[in-house]
């Protein structure tokens, strides 16, 4: 399997510096993303390739259910490098239909070190309870509570002192929320766009 992966990797090599001499040597040399992307670790949903986009466009970060932990130290890091080092504006947080970690977070069985990781899923869940009943389709219903997911998502990155001190500086960052279709393949806009003077009265919009 390790070699396949590695025959795999030289043809894809060989073929890109067919179509496009010099592009990992031009690659090596700067990484100029436009877009922090903060996304599910499902291996059907790659950042650059649902987004089109090519390698050095997308800056990612991943992890179970795309949950926005105010504790992760991984995701903090990786936000403050894309808006302080690589000047990054535009923030995507990413989830998608059919969710395996939403899937568990509404499941009453045992999913080891899962369940502390999905909890703040389990608490949307809770707090939207009323309104998810109305869903008679479970599956309906558990992409619902993955857009909830999302928008949790945006409002979380919106209030960490990373962002609040970006706006407060009047830097234009804005953070999106997407969710991305595993049976048609699109993205769509959640609405939920946030940017400067969002959670702070005193940055201007």
């Amino acid at each position: 399997m390790l070699n396949d992966l590695l025959d795999r990797n030289a043809t894809w090599s060989d073929q890109r510096n067919r179509d496009e001499p010099g592009y990992f040597a031009r690659l090596a040399t700067r990484q100029t993303p436009e877009f922090f992307w903060i996304g599910c670790s499902d291996s059907r949903v790659p950042a650059n390739v649902v987004a089109g986009l090519d390698p050095g466009e997308v800056f990612v970060h991943r992890n179970v259910a795309n949950v926005i932990h105010s504790s992760d130290m991984n995701m903090l890091s990786a936000l403050e490098f894309a808006v302080d080092a690589l000047i990054i504006r535009e923030i995507i947080v990413c989830g998608h239909y059919g969710c395996g970690g939403v899937k568990a977070a509404t499941e009453d069985l045992p999913h080891g070190l899962a369940d502390h990781w999905l909890e703040p899923i389990r608490r949307l869940a809770r707090a939207y309870a009323i309104d998810l009943a109305q869903i008679d389709d479970q599956e309906a219903r558990r992409d619902r509570l993955a857009e909830l997911n999302v928008v949790e998502g945006v409002r979380r990155v919106a209030e960490t002192p990373i962002l609040q001190r970006a706006w407060k500086n009047r830097v234009s960052i804005r953070v999106h929320g997407l969710i991305y279709g595993l049976k048609d393949g699109k993205l769509r806009d959640l609405d939920c766009t946030v940017g400067p003077g969002h959670f702070n009265a005193e940055v201007g919009q």
